[in-house]
């Protein structure tokens, strides 16, 4: 097993965000769309906060009642991303180790963390979640 191998090597590069100003059914829309959990929100392509699928599925009843789209909607535009959102997330550089990451994922209790640029901790390079750790781990075995 590679001991010093960097985040960068495993992380999504190609993220899915949402500006600061779009809709909560936009981030909705790239939950479902590319099938992902967290979707980063930037301001000026400086990460700001992140919003997961958990977030958007704590505001809607369609999970529980047949027929609440409508209601769905409704809530979604009543609420922006600001207030939903997690503001400030915990971050990791891109030249963290994957270890120094797995402990931060199983100590912290995150499914996902934003990477940053090692020289420009706004400037979103990727993301990291707990399956692309794991799934790296089984690699090595």
């Amino acid at each position: 097993m590679k001991k010093r191998e960097p985040i960068s090597t495993i992380m999504t590069k190609n993220i899915h965000v949402v500006q600061i100003e779009d809709k909560l059914t936009d981030a909705q829309e790239i939950v479902r769309k590319y099938g992902v959990r967290h979707v980063p929100v930037v301001h000026n392509k400086n990460l700001i906060g992140i919003i997961s699928k958990t977030d958007l599925s704590r505001l809607t009843f369609s999970n529980i009642f047949e027929g609440q789209d409508e209601a769905d909607e409704a809530v979604l535009d009543m609420l922006t991303l600001s207030q939903v959102m997690s503001h400030k997330p915990r971050v990791i550089k891109a030249d963290d180790s994957i270890r120094h990451v797995a402990e931060i994922l199983a100590v912290e209790e995150f499914h996902a963390l934003p990477v940053v640029d090692p020289d420009d901790e706004l400037k979103l390079v990727g993301i990291v979640t707990t399956t692309d750790v794991i799934r790296y781990l089984l690699e090595q075995y």
